[in-house]
């Protein structure tokens, strides 16, 4: 199943409160006021999209791994604001394997707390694990970034470890370790797709 995966498809994923479709390089305009107004956003991020030449580069690249078949980026559009709000993506794919990584995913500070984010995850999720038929989604993110890692727990990823002195930070002086957690096929199925259905109407 996995393999009619396509990268130049226009996948578009929506429900009553989000809608993600394909980042693209006009996009620069539609995120600029996040990047200009809140670098902090990137604070725990290797690549950061604050200000305008940065931004321009982040996107640059999100679309070339798209169109070298290694990820797949969406901006994220908030229907009930009529604003976007951010960005994430699928990345590390590895359809022979049935895996892949979801993440780089950022919003702005109106939108976070909102349920915004367990939307996303949900319809992202369900993609993975539904139309792609991944075995495996894996999360990573900085071990000090505690509201990244809280996220990830609520919407049922389980911890699995910690890679140490993983990878260098943003100021390229101190290296971080990474937590890694991870959803597999059989715990979407039987509980976790449930749970965060019940957290996303609630």
């Amino acid at each position: 199943m996995a393999s009619n995966f396509n990268f130049s498809d226009n996948i578009i994923l929506e429900d009553d409160l989000v809608l993600l479709r394909p980042l693209q390089e006009s996009d620069v305009e539609n995120l600029l006021e996040i990047s200009i107004n809140e670098p902090e956003t990137w604070k725990f991020s290797l690549v950061g999209a604050d200000g305008k030449e940065n931004l321009i580069n982040y996107i640059k690249s999100a679309v070339k791994e798209r169109e070298n078949k290694k990820e797949f980026p969406f901006i994220v559009f908030d229907k009930k604001s009529q604003k976007y709000a951010g960005s994430t993506r699928f990345y590390d794919i590895q359809l022979a394997y049935k895996t892949l990584q979801l993440g780089y995913t950022w919003y702005g500070s109106a939108f976070r707390g909102t349920g915004l984010n367990k939307h996303c995850k949900f319809l992202l999720l369900q993609f993975a694990f539904e139309t792609l038929g991944m075995e495996r989604v894996e999360f990573r993110a900085d071990n000090n970034n505690e509201r990244s890692i809280a996220a990830m727990k609520s919407i049922g990823c389980k911890v699995e470890g910690v890679l140490r002195s993983h990878m260098p930070t943003a100021s390229g002086y101190v290296r971080r370790n990474s937590i890694v957690l991870s959803i597999l096929k059989d715990e979407w199925f039987d509980e976790v797709k449930e749970n965060l259905k019940l957290k996303i109407k609630n």
